[in-house]
């Protein structure tokens, strides 16, 4: 698990360009730092040592040097791959898992991606065909972004080590009005104007010569084809798909650990977990005593015992939780206003003390159909989609529908009626054979999933040196998931069907088939009261409110909530918003403290 950034320009590469994008980089690797300059190509890896602790260090080159690699994530089948490329005559310098994207490359071109078993974001240098390959994994895990302008293509792991290329970075509306009404940015949307995503499963080829690059999808949650499978039978080979899915993602030359919520999903790690180490299993979770969230600590605590882990519980004030906001919004990057950042945050700073790999449980509500959004009444599907159409009345409802127009300064009020286009135009890309459940679980893998959880299991875990990993996402796993029939994974208004049946032989039947209550913030404790009165006098005076809402509207707003309006979630977002302004446009992207009131960061 690591940091990759980089560089193709018209002119030979400076090397402080790539030394400034290496600094940004480092709280992903804070274990070495490697570069690979070419002439107008440069590559930089920032290294958590995972596998191959003492060797495996990057770039990474074949045996005539003509192929130079820095990857980012875990190739979980390495080993396998590694006996093969061998038995067809490669020579590896390694133990490393990656070296098997650059022999795997050398053997079979990119055709080496539809191989890789695991989550990955690399850039191969090809000096002989002249091209630069980026590629990400098939669910989007590991992150990637570029920016292709006049003087070259750039590229890293995070938006911030981009800074030494692009200068004086600005808003992209497009990406603030998804922000807004999402949470989160989507597509190869950003928050920064030219900065773009390499999408999921998706590939790039950047000619040294001319600069142009070509986008290439190599998977597609659209090439699932349904299982034609009695339900006794699924469950036997998911079974075996799970065994095979843990024994791999255990591939560690470090501890392991798990974020244990007292959910489904991570219950049922901690049993695979713990039938697989030969120590105590390690486990953390966080809740907040004093305040008006619900948490699943009894739960979590109930798995723990259940299976003899060493649990860590961290009680946190709802102030000390608040104080998080400024860290978690300069990790997260490319903004996402996810209430659960905070808490998974702080989860990992404690477990960064002590591991380097811990497991998360995302996934499997998209996969196996968790969620209430998936079985919501047909009436209101209806008058959903007669409201907004293109969708099937799914993702239709934006965070500030409910907020009067003239918050948004133009060019930002006309973006606001462009935000639903990508989950239109994901709904209309699926076959019409397609049922109404799997329309809305593509929707999700592809929106959703890769940006806003997995940029939480990603950043916040990366901004203290932790490598998730997350079983469920496994293509396998995810294509035995979306293949299921829909009878499999919902009942009634029961969802994720299929993977409680399978939990119960693991996990006592109560726990499984409770009611999913998911896990939040106190949100609505921060905006009230004294702290309400302060945020009336600092948000609408940031910069960032200032050049893109309108200031009075935001206090009228403001004003409102106090008198008892419901607009907590709009002013989250605000506030969130413009946190990451004073950070990333303002200044320099530079992290703040650990600890740092967020209203005193604007000002107040």
């Amino acid at each position: 698990m690591c940091g990759i950034a980089g560089v193709v320009t018209v002119d030979a590469v400076e090397p402080e360009l790539l030394d400034g994008m290496a600094r940004r980089l480092a709280h992903r690797g804070p274990d070495g730092q490697g570069r690979h300059v070419a002439g107008n190509v440069g590559l930089v890896h920032t290294r958590l040592a995972i596998i191959d602790l003492e060797g495996g260090a990057q770039p990474l080159y074949n045996e005539d040097r003509s192929l130079a690699l820095v990857a980012n994530g875990e190739i979980y089948n390495y080993r396998e791959l590694r006996a093969e490329l061998e038995a067809l005559g490669h020579r590896f310098a390694t133990h490393s898992d990656c070296e098997t994207i650059l022999h795997g490359y050398e053997a079979w071109g990119t055709a080496c991606l539809d191989r890789l078993q695991g989550m990955f974001a690399f850039a191969l240098h090809d000096a002989r065909r002249g091209e630069v390959i980026l590629a990400r994994d098939r669910l989007g895990i590991k992150p990637l972004v570029y920016c292709h302008d006049g003087r070259g293509l750039a590229f890293a792991s995070e938006i911030k080590a981009l800074r030494p290329w692009l200068r004086k970075p600005a808003v992209d509306p497009d990406g603030l009005a998804q922000f807004l009404q999402s949470n989160f940015t989507t597509g190869p949307r950003t928050l920064v104007a030219g900065v773009a995503k390499l999408l999921p499963g998706h590939l790039a080829r950047v000619d040294t010569r001319t600069l142009k690059i070509e986008l290439h999808a190599y998977w597609s949650p659209l090439q699932v084809a349904p299982l034609d499978v009695k339900l006794d039978d699924a469950l036997e080979r998911f079974d075996v798909l799970m065994r095979d899915v843990m024994d791999i993602h255990m591939r560690a030359d470090v501890p392991l650990g798990l974020f244990l919520s007292g959910g489904v999903d991570s219950s049922l790690l901690a049993a695979l977990l713990a039938q697989r180490v030969a120590e105590p299993l390690r486990t953390f979770s966080v809740g907040f005593p004093g305040s008006s969230v619900h948490n699943e600590l009894d739960a979590a605590r109930r798995i723990a015992e259940q299976f003899h882990t060493r649990h860590s519980v961290f009680e946190v004030s709802a102030d000390a939780m608040l104080n998080c906001l400024p860290r978690s919004v300069w990790a997260a990057d490319d903004l996402t206003a996810d209430y659960a950042n905070l808490p998974v945050s702080m989860l990992a700073e404690h477990a960064g003390r002590e591991l380097k790999v811990v497991f998360s449980g995302e996934g499997g509500d998209e996969v196996f159909a968790g969620y209430g959004r998936y079985r919501a009444p047909w009436l209101r599907r209806t008058l959903a989609a007669l409201r907004a159409p293109g969708s099937g009345g799914f993702r239709t409802r934006g965070i500030f529908d409910r907020v009067p127009s003239a918050v948004f300064q133009s060019p930002l009020a006309q973006a606001v009626t462009r935000w639903r286009e990508p989950f239109r135009d994901a709904w209309q890309r699926t076959p019409e054979t397609w049922s109404r459940l799997q329309r809305m679980q593509y929707v999700d893998i592809g929106t959703w999933l890769p940006d806003d959880l997995l940029v939480k299991a990603d950043r916040m875990l990366m901004a203290w040196g932790i490598e998730g990993r997350v079983p469920f996402l496994d293509h396998r796993v995810v294509e035995f998931g979306l293949g299921l029939p829909d009878a499999c994974k919902i009942e009634g208004r029961t969802g994720k069907r299929f993977l409680r049946l399978w939990g119960e032989r693991y996990l006592p039947r109560d726990h499984l088939w409770s009611r999913k209550k998911g896990f939040t913030v106190p949100v609505d404790d921060w905006l009230r009261g004294e702290r309400l009165q302060k945020l009336l006098d600092v948000l609408p005076r940031a910069a960032g409110i200032r050049a893109w809402f309108e200031p009075v509207e935001v206090r009228r707003l403001l004003l409102a909530q106090q008198q008892g309006a419901k607009h907590s979630t709009a002013l989250w977002a605000m506030l969130n918003f413009a946190i990451w302004h004073r950070i990333h446009i303002e200044a320099d992207a530079e992290k703040p403290a650990d600890q740092v009131d967020p209203l005193s960061l604007l000002g107040g």
